[in-house]
């Protein structure tokens, strides 16, 4: 999950105003590929804890167009709608009340809202080189992608060990499970090692 994912949960945390989960719980493996060489799943679902809101993360690979028709995207459920996000656009799904009334709406829709999907990228490459230039943090700057790879990173170590992983967000440490730190930082092997300045 650590490509698309990143790109995805990058959008939640904004959104959301967040750092890193609290917890993450998975299950899934390798289902639609069995015997190719990735070592993450193709199939996995992870839910992640957060103070205010959980969210849930979903990837089929090879499975066609997931919720409302799309390849990849974020749904935001709200009391009022669904907000759904994704590279090209954005759109809102109103609430309705009960079903077994007449359908009242709670709120109204917003139709599809799209971005120019073929030129999307270039905005980001123009900010990065505008940042470099003035000095400035981009829009999506290192801290951001930091952020969004540790709920990538704590769903795959949840799928892989098989159990909840509990993260001290602050300390960036996991609780209490030596067996998953270990998958936080490894030992280089020799004669590869990292050097600092």
């Amino acid at each position: 999950m650590t490509d698309w994912g990143a790109h995805m949960i990058d959008i939640a945390n904004w959104a959301m105003g967040v750092k890193a989960p609290s917890s993450a719980v998975s299950v899934g493996g390798k289902y639609g590929y069995p015997n190719d060489a990735m070592e993450t799943p193709d199939t996995q679902q992870v839910i992640w804890a957060f103070p205010e809101f959980t969210m849930i993360w979903e990837h089929m690979l090879g499975a066609g167009r997931g919720p409302e028709a799309r390849e990849h995207g974020v749904l935001f459920h709200a009391n009022n709608g669904v907000l759904v996000v994704d590279r090209g656009g954005w759109e809102v799904y109103p609430e309705t009340d009960r079903i077994d009334k007449p359908r009242q709406y709670k709120a109204a829709g917003v139709p599809r809202r799209t971005a120019v999907t073929q030129t999307y990228h270039l905005t980001h490459v123009q900010n990065f080189v505008d940042c470099m230039r003035s000095r400035k943090r981009p829009n999506s700057d290192v801290e951001i992608g930091h952020n969004s790879m540790i709920a990538c990173h704590l769903g795959n170590i949840a799928q892989r060990l098989g159990r909840q992983i509990k993260w001290d967000v602050e300390n960036e440490k996991i609780i209490g499970d030596p067996e998953a730190q270990k998958f936080v930082s490894k030992e280089y092997r020799a004669p590869w090692k990292l050097t600092t300045t």
